[in-house]
């Protein structure tokens, strides 16, 4: 900590005002340049490279995906990495509607046709009127889009397609208990990627990238998509095999490709739409994110609270008193056991204490009736398998 009574934050991208005035200048100390933060905020900066200091005790990722962050290295060492899912969801709704409208209706190529007319060329309206043949295109309504993943940004793509008429199937194996509840009852139910990509002529691909989902729109199952479908990809670079969706492209069979991840393979495609990653670069959807995720650090580095940690169990508990401990370890038996006797011995009485795992991963938070020594602490970090040991009394 920078002193005795305030947290230090480096920042190491642009985080909105929104959210930095969330947290405190008497109770912390924020900037691009702090040696030994407790907390780091960052929105896409790289940190895998990055040597992470000892004193840093959680990550806020002001957006959805954490690929960008090391979170299985700060596993060992019981660190937090947050993130703030849904909180740009409705920019990226909204932009996928853009790019299935651009894909349906021929826009972009349109408005180029449009840009290199010269306006002082003579019988310009009937130069229009024959150019706009090429550019028919077709209606959302009535035609079947595919989803993959039924997150926050599924879920809300789901219900304003349906809204614009347009029927629905879905595909989602992990889908969440609340976004099931958000997701409308319209929705069809694939059995699977390959599911979708066969029954559908316009599919949208919203998963994080992770192993298992590197690729997973590739040269295989591409071919179950009609040659007139239309893919979009505003999750993450590198789920859709760009090199195969070119292939199919050129060999015509596949109509159109939109993502929001240009680069070398796909730039100048006549058949691709590109957006130079643009889904959560809205004003609104930057506050949102910096607010959630400064809320969640604030939360946790004074009251241990933990919400929207990818790699450790949501955990919450009012105070039941003025001194708390918080402990990060490895779900292993006897934990709890091993904690509260050390509390026992230093004559400590247990006042409340809740205690969730998530795979691996174990957090415990104890309010105890008296002030915890230094000895006590130290005893508890030598327990194996505890990864992170901090005290959190109440000023």
């Amino acid at each position: 900590m920078a002193d005795a009574a305030a947290f230090a934050v480096l920042v190491l991208n642009q985080i909105s005002k929104a959210g930095l005035e969330r947290l405190p200048a008497g109770r912390y100390v924020v900037g691009k340049d702090i040696a030994q933060p407790d907390a780091i905020l960052v929105r896409s900066a790289d940190m895998h490279a990055m040597t992470i200091p000892a004193s840093v005790q959680a990550i806020g990722r002001a957006g959805a995906g954490t690929n960008n962050i090391p979170v299985r290295a700060l596993d060992a060492r019981g660190i937090p990495v947050f993130n703030a899912p849904g909180a740009n969801a409705n920019a990226v709704k909204e932009l996928v509607l853009a790019g299935m409208l651009m894909a349906a209706r021929n826009l972009g190529g349109a408005q180029r046709f449009v840009a290199q007319l010269d306006a002082k060329q003579p019988g310009l309206d009937q130069l229009i009127e024959e150019g706009k043949k090429p550019f028919a295109g077709f209606e959302l309504c009535n035609h079947t889009l595919g989803i993959i993943g039924l997150g926050k940004v599924g879920c809300l793509v789901a219900d304003a397609a349906i809204k614009l008429g347009m029927h629905v199937l879905g595909f989602d194996p992990e889908i969440t208990v609340d976004a099931a509840w958000s997701l409308p009852s319209q929705v069809q139910r694939a059995a699977s990627v390959q599911d979708v990509l066969k029954n559908a002529q316009i599919v949208s691909v919203h998963v994080p990238l992770l192993a298992a989902t590197r690729h997973l729109v590739n040269a295989e199952n591409l071919r179950l998509l009609r040659a007139d479908g239309v893919l979009l990809n505003f999750s993450r670079e590198g789920v859709v095999d760009d090199a195969a969706v070119v292939a199919a492209l050129d060999a015509g069979k596949l109509g159109c490709y939109v993502c929001d991840f240009p680069n070398a393979a796909i730039l100048g495609h006549p058949k691709v739409i590109a957006f130079p990653h643009l889904g959560a670069s809205t004003r609104e959807a930057e506050d949102n994110c910096a607010r959630m995720v400064a809320d969640q650090l604030r939360d946790f580095l004074e009251h241990g609270n933990i919400r929207n940690a990818v790699n450790f169990p949501e955990v919450g508990m009012a105070r039941g008193s003025n001194w708390r401990v918080a402990i990060a370890n490895a779900n292993v038996p006897n934990m709890l056991g091993q904690i509260s006797t050390a509390m026992a011995q230093a004559g400590l009485n247990i006042h409340n204490m809740v205690n969730k795992s998530r795979g691996d991963m174990a957090y415990t938070l104890v309010d105890v009736d008296s002030a915890v020594d230094e000895p006590v602490l130290e005893k508890i970090r030598a327990i194996e398998g505890v990864l992170a040991v901090r005290y959190l009394p109440v000023a």
